[in-house]
C-alpha cells in the first residue's frame, strides 16, 4: 500500500512536470491557447498552490491569450475613426463588436480559472494579491471595449478585486514588486476606465511614498523588479498631473 501510495505521488508529480513543460512548449510554439489548457490541468492537478515561477508562466499565458485582441481592437478601432476609410466605418464597426465579444469570452475564462481553482489555494500574501489583482485586471480589459450594462458590471468587478488585493497587500513590504504592480495596475484603471485622475495619481503617489521610505531595505531581485515598476509609476503621475493642470485651467 505504502509503495502504491508514493508511485501515485511520483506520477502526479511527473504529470505535473510535464504539463508544465508542455506549457513552456507552447509558449515558444505562440498557442497561448494549449499554453493555458496546459496551466489550467497544472493548477487542477497541484493540491497545493503553484510557487512564483508557475504563477509568473501563468500570467504570461494568459496575458498572451488576450493580447493579440486588444491589439486588434486598437488597430480597427483606429482604421474606424480614420476619416479616408469613412464609407466603411460600419463595417469596421461590427467587427470590432465581434473583436469585443471575443475578448471578453476569453478575460471571463481567466477570471473563472483564477478565482475557481488558484484563489482557494492561495497560501500567502503575496500570491492572496497575485491572484486577486489578476482578477481585477481582466476585468479592467474587458472594461477598456465594454459599453452600458456590461461596462458597469466589469467595472464593479475590477474595483471589488483591486479593493480586495489592496487590502491582501497590506502583509506585503512596501516595496514588493507584487504590491506596487497592483498599485500601477489599480492607478491605471482609476485613469483609463474611471476617469477619475486626482485618485490615479493619489494611488500612485502614495505607493511611491511608501516604497521611497523602504527601498534601502531591498535586496538586488527585489530591486531590479520594483525598481522598473517605480519608474512607471513616476512617468504616469508626471503624465496625469500634468493632464490634470491642463484640465483645471480650462
Amino acid at each position: 500500500d505504502e509503495l502504491h501510495i508514493i508511485g501515485e505521488d511520483t506520477d502526479l508529480k511527473m504529470s505535473v512536470k510535464e504539463k508544465i513543460f508542455m506549457a513552456r512548449v507552447a509558449d515558444q510554439a505562440e498557442r497561448y491557447d494549449d499554453m493555458v489548457e496546459f496551466l489550467t490541468e497544472v493548477i487542477q492537478l497541484k493540491g497545493e498552490d503553484l510557487n512564483t515561477e508557475e504563477r509568473n508562466l501563468l500570467s504570461v499565458g494568459f496575458k498572451n491569450l488576450i493580447s493579440s485582441r486588444r491589439a486588434a481592437w486598437r488597430t480597427v478601432g483606429a482604421i474606424e475613426q480614420n476619416e479616408k476609410y469613412q464609407e466603411y466605418s460600419g463595417d469596421c464597426a461590427e467587427y470590432k463588436k465581434k473583436i469585443e465579444s471575443e475578448l471578453a469570452e476569453q478575460c471571463k475564462k481567466v477570471i473563472n480559472i483564477v478565482k475557481e481553482n488558484s484563489l482557494p489555494k492561495a497560501g500567502d500574501g503575496e500570491s492572496k494579491t497575485f491572484y486577486l489583482k489578476m482578477i481585477g485586471d481582466y476585468y479592467r480589459y474587458i472594461a477598456e471595449t465594454a459599453k452600458d450594462d456590461l461596462l458597469q458590471e466589469v467595472t464593479d468587478g475590477a474595483t471589488e478585486y483591486y479593493g480586495k488585493a489592496t487590502e491582501a497587500a497590506k502583509e506585503l513590504e512596501p516595496y514588493n514588486s507584487t504590491r506596487l504592480g497592483l498599485a500601477l495596475n489599480y492607478s491605471v484603471f482609476y485613469y483609463e476606465v474611471k476617469s477619475d485622475i486626482p485618485k490615479a495619481c493619489s494611488l500612485a503617489e502614495d505607493a511611491l511614498e511608501q516604497a521611497k521610505a523602504n527601498i534601502d531595505k531591498m535586496d538586488n531581485e527585489d530591486a531590479r523588479d520594483a525598481l522598473s515598476i517605480v519608474e512607471l509609476l513616476k512617468e504616469n503621475l508626471s503624465l496625469w498631473k500634468e493632464e490634470n493642470e491642463d484640465d483645471e485651467a480650462h
